[in-house]
């Protein structure tokens, strides 16, 4: 965990938006950490309430890494307009901290 917060600071960037699963996650020393870390959490509509569903979620992550890849984003706000396979931005269902896409 260390190791990873470490080579995280020496980029210097004020943003990290995290991607990995919670499982790996565990793992990093986020309050040693200097940037701000965003969450990025998918959900799917089922029996009327969103919820995350590890098989979706996962793929649903590379998609998003994909997508940040080709369009060269720079800017976190940008992910906000992230719309692939379905998966919309919910700005009523995100906070500062973690930003929330659906797909009904």
């Amino acid at each position: 965990g260390d190791q990873i917060s470490q080579v995280l600071n020496e980029d210097e960037s004020e943003v990290i938006i995290n991607l990995a699963s919670n499982e790996y996650f565990k793992g990093i020393d986020k309050k040693s950490i200097n940037a701000k870390i965003i969450n990025i959490a998918f959900k799917e509509l089922k029996n009327d309430t969103y919820k995350i569903i590890g098989i979706y979620a996962k793929r649903a992550r590379g998609l998003m890494v994909n997508y940040m890849i080709k369009n060269r984003l720079t800017e976190p706000e940008l992910l906000k307009d992230f719309n692939v396979e379905g998966y919309r931005f919910r700005q009523a269902m995100s906070d500062d901290l973690t930003w929330v896409f659906t797909r009904d």
